[in-house]
């Protein structure tokens, strides 16, 4: 690899600019600054950490915050992430690439420049970050998410056929119409979870009506709204299958709220990343994955990748679970629906 000198002395500049350009300190004039990153990417130098490689794994999530209201998913995955992380005697920093990449840097020297060897990187549906980042061969894992580029590394839960399950389960217990509540950030996890509904309506010889499958954002709002949407149909589901957590919560309070009784009324199947499916009344009926076993093997492989220059191809996708708990029940031959006022009532 190419030394600072032989950038400066090619270059016609300092030393000390060189560095000072690498590092995206300021004294440096943008045309300056691109011509060294251009020259240190051409020769591929890697600045060092105290002359020393570092044992850093980034966790970089997209330009969006994560919001607190989306569930206990982000903080289970991250508990696993740092107990796998931990466990390889590795550290672990939260990387902004949005905020803290200089326009003119690759994205491998931006990582370099902040110290780590490789990252973990959560897409929330959006991929085309990593695509951009893998094709500069830098150790790359995205978790909870999938994509068909073949540089890229990933993890992910598959729920499809667990899905499928959990809507055969409400047709065995009489019901045939069956709404779906969906996240509107379409991701893999959740085409996986529509294409499951689907499969068990078809196999069933349900026809799919699209009026019964709604999206709202998930949480608890979009919950209450996504289940406000599907009762005032003119002819109602007497069951629904929510593929978020909180959104399963924001149904479940709308239902208390109105004397909506669950199962007895209608049934509800949910989404469950940890246990909050034990934490609600009743306790729902869920489609679980283990969010920290995710995180956990997502920090065993990455940091396996940090120390390797195989190249090795990683791509798993674990399988979740179906857990019949309080919510659901046989179809009530008088379903409930929400009138132009607000009020419950039954169709008779």
């Amino acid at each position: 690899m190419s030394s600072v000198r032989q950038i400066a002395n090619e270059l016609g500049i300092s030393v000390a600019t060189v560095s000072r350009a690498i590092n995206q300190h300021a004294g440096v004039s943008e045309e300056t600054r691109k011509k060294v990153l251009m020259a240190a990417d051409r020769y591929s130098y890697r600045p060092t950490t105290g002359r020393k490689p570092t044992n850093v794994i980034g966790l970089v999530y997209p330009e969006e915050p994560v919001k607190s209201d989306l569930g206990d998913f982000e903080a289970a995955l991250l508990s696993g992430i740092l107990r796998g992380v931990y466990e390889k005697k590795h550290d672990l920093t939260f990387i902004s690439a949005a905020r803290d990449k200089h326009v003119d840097e690759s994205y491998t020297q931006f990582f370099h420049r902040k110290g780590v060897r490789a990252i973990i990187v959560r897409s929330l549906g959006d991929t085309g970050l990593i695509e951009k980042i893998a094709a500069e061969n830098f150790p790359i894992l995205l978790v909870a998410d999938r994509t068909d580029d073949p540089r890229v590394n990933y993890i992910d839960s598959v729920s499809r056929d667990t899905s499928k399950k959990a809507i055969e389960h409400l047709i065995g217990l009489g019901h045939k119409r069956i709404g779906l509540a969906m996240h509107s950030v379409v991701d893999t996890d959740h085409m996986d979870r529509e294409a499951g509904y689907c499969d068990a309506l078809l196999a069933a010889d349900i026809e799919i009506d699209e009026s019964l499958i709604v999206q709202a954002e998930a949480n608890t709002a979009g919950g209450d709204m996504m289940l406000t949407r599907l009762l005032e149909l003119e002819n109602p589901p007497t069951a629904i299958f929510f593929t978020n957590p909180m959104s399963t919560i924001g149904a479940l309070h709308k239902c208390l709220r109105l004397g909506i009784k669950v199962p007895r009324d209608l049934s509800i199947i949910g989404f469950d990343d940890s246990v909050t499916r034990y934490q609600t009344f009743p306790r729902y009926t869920a489609v679980c994955q283990d969010a920290i076993a995710l995180g956990v093997e997502a920090a065993r492989w990455i940091t396996r990748a940090a120390q390797s220059e195989t190249g090795e191809v990683f791509r798993e996708v674990r399988p979740t679970t179906f857990e019949a708990l309080e919510s659901t029940s046989f179809a009530n031959i008088t379903p409930v629906r929400i009138n132009h006022n607000g009020e419950v009532e039954r169709i008779v």
